[in-house]
């Protein structure tokens, strides 16, 4: 499938290609390329760049008061998809459906928000409970997106065809046209977005019949070697967010921190990264840096113990924990993909070292421990912590709970820090690495940035036309 092709580079006509990579994904994250359609087309208050910074969406502005707990947003003149005006009162009740949906994944970091409620035609308002910095940043996110059912969405582009792929458009925005400037979108302005799996999207790319690749993970990345791309055209995001293996069973062996904790200081976290991608590099902490936390990350009681040393007590633990000479057996799920396989190659030599017996399954079949892999949509201990407990201890889920309902950001902050030492002493979660994103991306997507988010909306790929 990924024969070699020659490293020609696509021309600069017509419309831009995209292949946004489908298939296994986190139960909790929808498909990217309805990701990537929703935040082209529909578009909430705000949006991310190509930076993955906070830019204009529907709102054209807005001002923070009452101490962080009132955010007034003025909207633009702006359509609908089928012309009608936008008014503050369907933006509004959009917003709160959107935030009672039961599958919007950002329902539980967004339980601050008390009312959005329409003060004029053009302006909102979003009163929260309790102070919450980074509320763009989930505003911002396509699950945030707003559309009205028969009106569609009010996107900066428009879907002008939908056979054998979605073709996109950019919109007309009578605010912002320039009246003395009649000029048409020229096809290259254009997106054809296709969704497929990460082999046929690389192979198209290496076939130059494509422009971008977006949304590669670890999975995959061994594809990579296969065929003949530009390494200039292979680019990594900066992202951030959780990779590593939640203990989803805690019966058996698992049932006791200690055991957990043997299972995560065996694992030779080094080998594991540099086995899929040389420049790949662990980590052994849940929070990748302070962020709203009182405390700097807390690191695990075996941190500072070369591995030969942590494999001696974890073996220790698994002889005492083996009863009636039955060996200890773990199931570890993943998703597919060579990068997987590798993966789980060095996980179970390190569960093989101590004496575990490990077993692979599906990413959404039974299982003991469950690989998460999935980037932070904003910049909160809050969210690490929370979604790496799956489940924790009580003491850490009222933690939790706590630095949710806390009056202030600073006792917030304390009851975030006290979370995470409790969840890591817990070792509900073992920290392998940040998330692995890549992309492909041709020379005439002048446009395209690596970002935190790794998030590449389809109206920022190519220049502004002059």
């Amino acid at each position: 499938m990924l024969a070699a092709a020659g490293c020609e580079r696509r021309p600069d006509t017509g419309a831009v290609v995209v292949s946004a990579i489908e298939g296994e994904r986190p139960p909790t994250s929808a498909p990217l390329p309805s990701r990537l359609l929703a935040d082209a087309t529909e578009q909430g208050l705000v949006r991310f760049d190509a930076a993955g910074q906070i830019e204009p969406g529907l709102a054209e502005r807005w001002i923070v008061i009452d101490e962080g707990r009132s955010y007034i947003f003025r909207l633009r003149q702006a359509q609908w998809a089928n012309g009608a005006k936008v008014t503050a009162d369907q933006v509004a009740a959009a917003l709160r459906r959107r935030l009672g949906a039961r599958g919007n994944p950002l329902r539980p970091f967004l339980s601050a928000v008390d009312e959005i409620v329409a003060m004029t035609p053009q302006v909102l308002e979003v009163r929260l409970s309790r102070q919450r910095p980074d509320l763009l940043k989930l505003f911002a996110q396509p699950e945030m997106a707003v559309f009205r059912t028969g009106r569609g969405g009010t996107g900066p582009m428009r879907i002008v065809a939908t056979m054998p792929h979605p073709l996109l458009r950019p919109a007309l925005d009578p605010a912002r046209a320039d009246p003395e400037d009649p000029r048409e979108p020229q096809p290259e302005e254009d997106v054809r977005l296709i969704g497929e799996r990460a082999a046929v999207a690389i192979a198209r790319y290496a076939e130059r019949r494509s422009d971008l690749v977006s949304g590669g993970t670890f999975a995959a990345w061994p594809l990579l070697a296969t065929v003949r791309v530009p390494p200039a055209d292979v680019r990594v995001d900066p992202a951030v967010g959780l990779f590593g293996l939640a203990v989803v069973s805690r019966a058996g062996f698992l049932a006791d921190a200690a055991n957990r904790a043997a299972v995560s200081q065996a694992i030779d976290r080094a080998a594991a990264t540099a086995t899929v991608a040389p420049a790949w590099e662990p980590v052994d902490r849940l929070l990748p840096d302070r962020l709203d936390s009182a405390a700097p990350p807390a690191a695990p009681a075996y941190a500072a113990l070369p591995l030969e040393e942590r494999r001696a007590i974890a073996r220790a633990r698994v002889a005492e924990a083996e009863t009636g000479g039955e060996p200890v057996r773990l199931r570890v799920a993943l998703p597919r993909g060579p990068g997987a396989t590798l993966l789980f190659g060095q996980i179970a030599a390190s569960l093989i070292a101590i004496g575990i017996e490990p077993e692979r399954v599906g990413w959404d079949e039974p299982a003991d421990l469950r690989l998460i892999d999935e980037v932070a949509p904003y910049d909160s201990g809050r969210w690490y912590l929370a979604t790496a407990c799956r489940p924790c201890s009580p003491e850490a889920q009222a933690a939790l709970a706590a630095a949710r309902d806390a009056p202030t950001m600073a006792v917030r902050a304390q009851e975030i820090a006290r979370a995470d030492r409790l969840l890591t002493d817990d070792m509900a979660f073992i920290p392998i690495a940040r998330p692995l994103r890549w992309s492909l991306v041709a020379p005439r997507l002048g446009q395209w940035q690596p970002n935190t988010r790794a998030w590449h909306p389809l109206n920022r790929l190519r220049r502004e036309p002059n």
